[in-house]
């Protein structure tokens, strides 16, 4: 199951924690896993891209490749499969409308999908 934790203070956003394996085919052929995954992934990008909004994003790397690029999502096993990104300084706008975005996508995937492979919290902090 993929548990995913939005962190906000009050209406602002804070971060994004997800981990785990969504469970609804073998990896590399789960389409929530690869729905979770598109949606976070572009969210982070786009807030690199179009924001000057700082952040720090801690994930598994893939030690196979010597490309040291990130792994998000691409595990075979469960503990494989993490992407915790913060904030670190204050939010601007464009990346509060970025993460209502993703949201918004979270919310659908798990109204589709529910509880047997997505979770979706909402933690203050």
């Amino acid at each position: 199951m993929i548990s995913i934790t939005i962190f906000k203070d009050q209406e602002q956003y804070r971060g994004i924690r997800c981990s785990g394996h969504a469970g609804f085919e073998q990896a590399g052929k789960d389409i929530v896993c690869a729905a979770v995954s598109m949606l976070v992934i572009n969210t982070i990008n786009g807030i690199d891209q179009f924001t000057e909004d700082a952040y720090a994003l801690d994930s598994k790397e893939d030690d196979t490749k010597t490309s040291k690029k990130k792994r998000f999502f691409l595990g075979k096993e469960e503990s494989d499969n993490l992407i915790d990104f913060r904030f670190t300084e204050a939010v601007s706008k464009e990346s509060n409308l970025l993460m209502d975005v993703l949201v918004l996508g979270l919310t659908e995937i798990y109204k589709q999908y529910g509880d047997s492979y997505l979770t979706l919290k909402f933690e203050e902090v």
